[in-house]
This record gives structure tokens, C-alpha cells and sequence, in this order.
């Protein structure tokens, strides 16, 4: 009715105009609005939409204002904004404040007949129109832990960050749309706290309850943001499992690693062991494993000089198992500083470093402001039939701040650009290489383009933001049609065993040896010998599945021993049955048919009888008689490729380190343990590490059987490290004071 009477009134003045300049008086021009933006009963409109006016003449910029253009949300409330008008004098724009309107909200916007022309014409009447915001994209959540990750510290935040900020009142405590449940529903005792897009819940106490147990995180659609939308889809549910209960042997954590750089860490003070520090140095130190993070506080870190002590944050980024301290101010010119690292940190076993561990530095005279670059990417800017499962690597010119690469600052995007909901992914940093990986948490779409990023919120040991003058960043690149199929899948059963003796059993000696995940054969479980799992609780000091363990010879499974019955104790009355000899042979089978997989691969190039001291690239390598690594340690360099596979077919024998010597296998640029395969087919079969230590990395699949290290090492605190497993097919494994650790798939 209104827009009625509005059209009659401008009938009526348009007839008056005509009849008066039919009497030769003078006409007078009326103003009005020909069109507006957006137009009357839109609906989707963007909420960064342009609002305006465009007038059929030109208005007086005194008579467009705020109070002359107005705009309004539900119930008469109106939206803070400015006006302005264009130069010609015909458009009237209204600009929120802040830029954005609501989602999903109905806006009348009214020009008032205030509004005039520079020689007072006004509007015959208020001009209103009205128009309905887009709805918000769907609510979706990026959680940690990773859904199905493993080995997760008991201490780990568990978080959901929101696609939008979120209504923090339906996510506050008492704890009933964001839960964690224990097996059999058990709720587990929290706390949630919400901050804009972030929610976290902190068990009681500052740590889940149980080791090896997978929990259950749910966030319902009671949970809403702003407007009061929940997560598309309904409930978010996830899971994951905290690591498996701590040995009883651990061997405790030291620091690999420091910066500034510590070349001697022997070397005894006052010798500085590394000057000329710049004066924003931000201070870490990389440990050998995972630490427990409420031991990485600044009560067991100082740094001190001369006079006093430095004040500043201690952090800890888990990705690189570092402590990171950050000094509150530029540390003072050409001085001597002291870094300690006290006995109160703790790895996720709750076993503190056996020493504290102290490094001195000398600062120089200046600050460091070189930016680091990005210097290369996996994938490259442009790359097409890119694979469905390819991680995404940034290369930078130096050493990072781990603490600042996070899902904050490096993300990946469907689309060509950086721009709405990151991809669920999970990073990493290699600090030797200055690596940066993305690991996406599930498969990328086919024939889709892609987009990541790194954000100048990602910096250097000195705190200097990311330059931009490197590599393309963003970056694009467009997937193909398929995963990348590596050269050899195992079996879902085999991937699980650290060590497997075939049809003739396994032998430890010596009391440090851990197994982190299963071990197994199909011979009888009497052919197990010097080892327990810890598959059902301790009782006073016995494992009650126990496998002919002396005082001499103890090994811990943190995970379950499969074999031919009869079960190994009466308390074990689950292992050494039928169900344990089914999973053993399944597991056998799927070993040989990995092996004759291995050994079947085409060959890329002729292997040498001697790998030490050599750097061989991704590829299957072949070599008809024996293969040693005797004179030097082996380099696997995947060229900044996470994807990266080696293939070892080895004829005859595999030797590694001597007896009097120990060698290693390391992996630089990418390389990663899981992709690393040995096929071994001649006696005497694989010996590792003879006399003891060092750190060999792969999948070892031998036809004969497989030692590691020797008697003679059994009394000693020496210890061998594999990072994959020790599997043979037709003879016994040995090993002897050996730590496996079990690649993640």
C-alpha cells in the first residue's frame, strides 16, 4: 500500500510539472532514486555487499548522511555505518561499519525525503527497500588429535577450531556438547574452555587417564556459533589412542641438538660454543623423543649471563620435540650467556634426563633482520596430476621457529586461492633440513586444484616474519586421478609387528630391550624367549604374559606376542591359541607375499656391495650377492619428497656395522622410515649392528633369520635402534638389547 501511495504522489507531481510548464511557467525537476543495490527483495546477497543508491540527478552531499541513509536489521535496529557520495553526485553508497552485515539476516535499507538536491529539491517521500543476507557457510570443525591418531601423550591439548567464531555459552562447562568418553561410554572428568573459534577440553588433572586406550571425542550440534548454527552433518565424532603404557625400561631422553648450535657439547665452559649470536636470538633444543609437555616450563630452563637471569616464555612444539625459549626482550651485545636444561623435564614416559644439560653462546653486536624465504615446494606452483595422497613440503632458506609452524600459518585450500575452510591436515618440521610438511588427513579430490600457503606469521629463530621474494607463495597445483601406489603395501596384520621370527621363533638377551608393537611367529609360544607384553596390567612386579624371562634377559612388547599354542602362563590365557596361531600365519603370509613383491620391483640401477658413507636417492636398487654397511653411515636423501620410496633387493646377505663398530642408516630431506624396504635372500641373512648401537631404519625382510647386535652386548647399556621392523621368513630373529619402534602407516 505504501509503494502505492508513493507512485500516486510521483503521478501526481509528474502531472503538476507538466501542466505548469504547459502554462509557460517555469518546470521544477523532483529528485528520485531510479535503482538501488542491492535490489528490493534480493536474497543471497553477500553480506560485503555494496549497499547504494543511484539518483536520477545529482544530490547535495549535505543532504546524504548517515541520518538521511540509514540502514536497519530486525526489530528497528539499526546497523552502524558511513555514507558517502560519489563525486558525480548521483550514488549514495552506505558502508557497514566493519565492512560485513550479518548472515542470514533481513535488512531495510531507506533513503528519507531529508536527502536533497544542491539546489533544495528533496524527495517527494522516503524511498525504502529491503533485501535477506546469504546464509554462513556450513559450519565445519579441524580437530587434535588427528581423528585416528596414534600415540598420543596423555598430556596432548584436544581441541576443535571452528570454521566461525562460535557462541562460546553453548560450548562452556559443565562439559555436554564437547565430551570425551573412555571405552564402554566412560565419561572422561573436564573442562571446556572457548575462545572466539577455538574450544579445548582439559581432562582433570591436566591429562587423560589411561595409556593405549582409544578415546572417543564428540561435539553435538549443541554447539552453534554466532548466529546459532550448528556443525553440518550433525555430531563430530572422532577418535584416538593415547601411547601404549610406558616400559619399564626406558632409556632416558638427552638433547640431540641446540640453537645457537652447540658443535662440541662437551666442550667446557667459559668457551663460548658458538659467537657472534644476534641479539633476537630465540633459543631451543631438540630432544631424542617425545617429552612430556608440562615438563618443558620455564622452573626447568634459564638462561643466564653474568649478572643475572633472562626473563622470557618457555614453549614446547611436539612436532620437532624441542624446547623453544623466547627472551622478553634483545639479549645484551657482546656478552656470555648460559643455557640449562635441568633434570625436571620429562619424556611421555615420565623418565627424567639422567644429567642436566647446559651450552654457552657469545652474542655479537647486532640483531638478525633477514627474513627467511621460501625456497622450493612439493608440490611446485602450477604442477598438475598432482597424486590424491601427496603431502605438501615447504623448504625454507633457514632455520624456523617450530612454534609458529602451526595450522594457523601454513594451510592448504581446495580452490585457486587461500581463501575459505583449510583442508584438516597435520604438520611437521624437520629442523636439520628446515622442512615444513603438510600432511592432509585424508585423500585430496580428483581432478580438483589446490591451494597452500604459508603465512608471515611463520618465522625464524630470530622472530623475522617470512619474506616474500622466494618461491610462489601461495601456491597452486591440480590433482590427478589417483594415490601415489607405493612398491610394496603390507598387509594390514605384518605392518603391525616390530619383530617376527617366522616358523622358528624369536630370542632376546639382555634387559633394554623394547618393542614398540607386536611380535610374533608360528612356531610354539615355548620358542619365545626373554620377553613379556604388556596386554594385561602388571601385578606387584610380574607381566602375567611372560615369555621364559630371566633377570638377565627381559624384553617389553608395548603391544601383544602372537603364536602357536600353548598359551605362555596360566594367567596369559588369551595368547599362544588358536586365535593368536590364525593372526601369526596370516601375518607370515602377507610377509611373503610382501617379499616376493619386493624382490619382483624393477630395478633402477645396480647397488654396491658397500653403502657406507655413500647418499642414495628414492628407488629399487639391486644387488645379486652381499650388500654392507660397514665404513660409514648410509644416507636415504628424498630431495624433499615425503612420498619418496627405497627398495634394497639384496641376494644374499645384509651387514651393518662390524663388531667392533657400529654404523647407521639417516634419513635427510623428507625421507621417512615407513617408505624404507630391505628384501634379504641369502645366508647368513641380515646382521645388524653387531657390537652394538646405532640406528638402522626400515623394513627388514629376510629369507634366512635375522640378528641383532650380539651375546656379547647383553650386559651392556649399549642399545640398538631399529625405526621399522625385523621380519623373517623362514628362521629365528634375535636381538639383543634393541628399542624397534614400529613406523606410523
Amino acid at each position: 500500500m505504501r509503494k502505492y501511495k508513493i507512485g500516486l504522489i510521483y503521478f501526481l507531481a509528474t502531472l503538476l510539472v507538466v501542466f505548469v510548464a504547459g502554462c509557460g511557467v517555469e518546470t521544477v525537476s523532483i529528485p528520485g532514486v531510479v535503482s538501488v543495490t542491492p535490489a528490493q527483495g534480493a536474497t543471497g546477497v553477500a553480506i560485503n555487499a555494496t549497499i547504494s543508491a543511484t539518483f536520477n540527478m545529482a544530490m547535495s552531499a549535505a543532504s546524504i548522511t548517515s541520518t538521511t541513509f540509514t540502514v536497519q536489521a530486525p526489530g528497528g535496529v539499526a546497523v552502524a555505518g558511513s555514507v558517502a557520495l560519489s563525486s558525480n553526485g548521483l550514488v549514495a553508497t552506505f558502508t557497514p561499519t566493519g565492512g560485513n552485515l550479518a548472515y542470514d539476516t533481513a535488512y531495510t535499507a531507506t533513503i528519507t525525503n531529508g536527502a536533497s538536491t544542491p539546489g533544495g529539491a528533496e524527495l517527494v517521500s522516503d524511498y525504502v527497500w529491503s533485501f535477506t543476507t546469504i546464509p554462513p557457510a556450513a559450519l565445519s570443525v579441524a580437530v587434535t588429535p588427528a581423528p585416528f591418531a596414534q600415540n598420543v601423550v596423555l598430556t596432548a591439548p584436544i581441541t576443535a577450531t571452528f570454521s566461525q567464531a562460535m557462541n562460546c555459552a553453548t560450548l562452556a562447562s559443565p562439559a555436554t556438547t564437547f565430551t570425551v568418553t573412555a571405552p564402554g561410554d566412560v565419561a572422561v572428568v573436564g573442562t571446556v574452555t572457548c575462545s572466539g573459534s577455538v574450544a579445548t577440553f582439559t581432562p582433570a588433572g591436566g591429562a587423560l587417564p589411561s595409556y593405549g586406550t582409544t578415546y572417543t571425542a564428540t561435539i553435538t550440534t549443541g554447539a552453534t556459533d554466532l548466529i546459532g548454527y550448528p556443525l553440518a552433518g550433525g555430531n563430530y565424532v572422532w577418535t584416538f589412542t593415547t601411547i601404549a603404557l610406558p616400559p619399564v625400561i626406558t632409556l632416558p631422553p638427552t638433547v640431540t641438538s641446540t640453537i645457537p648450535v652447540t658443535p662440541n657439547p662437551s666442550a667446557a665452559p667459559p668457551v663460548p660454543e658458538d659467537v657472534s649470536v644476534p641479539l633476537n636470538q630465540i633459543v631451543s633444543a631438540t630432544f631424542s623423543e617425545s617429552m612430556d609437555p608440562g615438563t618443558i616450563i620455564g622452573a626447568n630452563f634459564t638462561l643466564t649471563w653474568p649478572s643475572g637471569t633472562v626473563a622470557g616464555q618457555v614453549s614446547y612444539a611436539p612436532s620437532d620435540n624441542a624446547l623453544v625459549f623466547t627472551p622478553s626482550a634483545n639479549l645484551l651485545p657482546t656478552t656470555t650467556y648460559t643455557a640449562t636444561i635441568s633434570t625436571g623435564v620429562q619424556d611421555v614416559a615420565l623418565q627424567p634426563m639422567a644429567n642436566s644439560y647446559s651450552w654457552i653462546f657469545e652474542t655479537g653486536a647486532t640483531t638478525n633482520i633477514v627474513q627467511p624465504e621460501l625456497i622450493s615446494t612439493i608440490p611446485e606452483s602450477a604442477a598438475t596430476n598432482v597424486p590424491l595422497n601427496q603431502a605438501v613440503d615447504a623448504t625454507f632458506s633457514e632455520a624456523m621457529n617450530p612454534l609458529t609452524l602451526t595450522s594457523a600459518t601454513y594451510q592448504l585450500y581446495m580452490g585457486t586461492s587461500a581463501s575459505g575452510t583449510p583442508i584438516p591436515a597435520t604438520i611437521t618440521y624437520d629442523p636439520v633440513h628446515f622442512i615444513a610438511t603438510l600432511t592432509p588427513t585424508t585423500n585430496l579430490t580428483a581432478n580438483t586444484f589446490y591451494t597452500a600457503i604459508v603465512t608471515t606469521g611463520a618465522t625464524d629463530m630470530n622472530g623475522n616474519p617470512l619474506g616474500t621474494t622466494g618461491a610462489p607463495n601461495p601456491w597452486t597445483f591440480e590433482t590427478g586421478t589417483a594415490a601415489i601406489v607405493p612398491p610394496v603395501v603390507l598387509g594390514p596384520t605384518i605392518s603391525q609387528f616390530g619383530v617376527f621370527g617366522g616358523n622358528a621363533g624369536m630370542t632376546n638377551q639382555g634387559i633394554l630391550t623394547v618393542i614398540n608393537g607386536n611380535i610374533g611367529t608360528t612356531a610354539a609360544s615355548s620358542l619365545v624367549t626373554g620377553f613379556h607384553d604388556t596386554s594385561l596390567p602388571i601385578v606387584g612386579a610380574v607381566w602375567p604374559c611372560t615369555y621364559t624371562e630371566t633377570t638377565l634377559n627381559v624384553g617389553q612388547v608395548n603391544g601383544v606376542i602372537d603364536t602357536a599354542p600353548p598359551p605362555p602362563t596360566v594367567e596369559c590365557a588369551t595368547e599362544g591359541t588358536a586365535a593368536t596361531m590364525a593372526i601369526a600365519t596370516e601375518a607370515a603370509g602377507e610377509a611373503r607375499t610382501a617379499y616376493t613383491t619386493l624382490q619382483g620391483l624393477p630395478s633402477d640401477g645396480v647397488l654396491a656391495a658397500e653403502l657406507g658413507g655413500t647418499t642414495i636417492f628414492p628407488g629399487v636398487y639391486t644387488n645379486a650377492s652381499s650388500v654392507g654397511i660397514t665404513l660409514g653411515p648410509l644416507t636415504l636423501d628424498a630431495q624433499g619428497d615425503p612420498n619418496a620410496y627405497w627398495v634394497f633387493q639384496i641376494g644374499s646377505s645384509l651387514t651393518v656395522g662390524t663388531p667392533t663398530a657400529s654404523e647407521s642408516v639417516i634419513l635427510t630431506d623428507g625421507a621417512q622410515a615407513k617408505n624404507v624396504f630391505w628384501a634379504v635372500g641369502g645366508l647368513p641373512g641380515a646382521v645388524i649392528n653387531y657390537g652394538g648401537g646405532g640406528t638402522m631404519v626400515g623394513t627388514i625382510i629376510s629369507q634366512p633369520g635375522i640378528t641383532v647386535s650380539s651375546p656379547g652386548q647383553s650386559t651392556s647399556s649399549t642399545v640398538t635402534t631399529i625405526n621399522g621392523r625385523v621380519i623373517a621368513l623362514d628362521a629365528s630373529t634375535t636381538i639383543v638389547n634393541t628399542v624397534i619402534n614400529v613406523p606410523a602407516p
